[in-house]
């Protein structure tokens, strides 16, 4: 990501996020002449301590000097959460982390293979569908629950197989969710926690482009600027053979020089999930379980 994009990003983000708060929650009259949701930027700049006119410069992305206890000022009054704070940090520096160095062709648009003990480790997951991934959400890894539950990643080319790709066009997992969007949202916040974090490889800002110019409905929610590196949702899917079935998605970090992550779908509690998991394993499902959902 060169300079100028960094810093529209950075404009970008400011702006949603000062467009999501609460004028009243803040102190401020909700009434008057607001021609936008939230707080406007001088309430900002009033909260954070800083005068409108350099917040303002900020928020339009102008190329100016900041230093870390201001803009931890800027946080504190966007109510900022962790990730969203490094976030800010990463594109508001003169740098990133730097690029790894992948030479183009085929070998850098497949993502990392997971080592043989961290594959043996998902394939025990037997109820539990997991996917491991890398940093731009390649598919690197992923057990036969996933397969059952989502989609068979192996007939899926291996320059293929990027989840955030994967979500907007494969129309099985389209279906899948009950709600796509908050499907989608999550593996967003995560893709935008590492494209703050590697703001030096351009692959990310081309990566954008791509998806904005080919789905629309990426645009709608990338605009959103949520920013997670481990969101933790309750999913609802509409499985074609199990029927209804709900999970708790926790994100692990993989330690190593890969940057790995693993997604593990979890049947949620006081639910049937678990034994319709365990009847689509075993290739005994029969729709009794869609009939008693509905």
């Amino acid at each position: 990501m060169n300079r100028q994009a960094r810093l529209q990003a950075l404009s970008n983000f400011l702006r949603s996020r000062r467009m999501a708060l609460n004028p009243e929650e803040h102190g401020f009259p909700a009434g008057g002449r607001r021609r936008t949701p939230g707080l406007r930027r001088e309430e900002v700049a009033q909260l954070a301590g800083v005068s409108p006119t350099w917040y303002t410069w900020l928020e339009q992305g102008r190329d100016i000097r900041v230093s870390a206890s201001v803009l931890e000022s800027v946080a504190k009054a966007l109510r900022l959460s962790g990730d969203e704070r490094k976030y800010l940090a990463s594109l508001a520096s003169d740098g990133g982390n730097a690029p790894t160095g992948e030479a183009e062709g085929s070998a850098a648009d497949a993502p990392p293979l997971p080592s043989a003990a961290l594959q043996l480790i998902v394939s025990e997951l037997s109820s539990c569908p997991a996917i491991i991934s890398d940093r731009r959400c390649r598919i690197a890894g992923w057990n036969e629950a996933a397969a059952r539950v989502f989609l068979d990643f192996g007939t899926v080319p291996p320059e293929q197989r990027n989840m955030i790709t994967l979500l907007f066009t494969r129309p099985e997992l389209q279906r899948l969710a009950v709600n796509w969007e908050q499907f989608v949202r999550g593996y967003l916040a995560i893709f935008r926690s590492y494209y703050g974090q590697y703001a030096d490889d351009d692959w990310y800002e081309a990566f954008i482009e791509e998806m904005e110019l080919h789905h629309p409905r990426f645009r709608k929610l990338w605009d959103e600027s949520r920013v997670s590196t481990a969101p933790e949702v309750i999913l609802e899917f509409r499985h074609a053979k199990a029927g209804k079935m709900q999970f708790q998605l926790t994100s692990l970090q993989v330690q190593g020089d890969q940057d790995l992550r693993c997604s593990i779908y979890t049947p949620a509690p006081d639910t049937t999930t678990t034994r319709k998991m365990r009847r689509l394993m075993s290739g005994n499902d029969d729709g009794a379980g869609r009939r008693a959902d509905g």
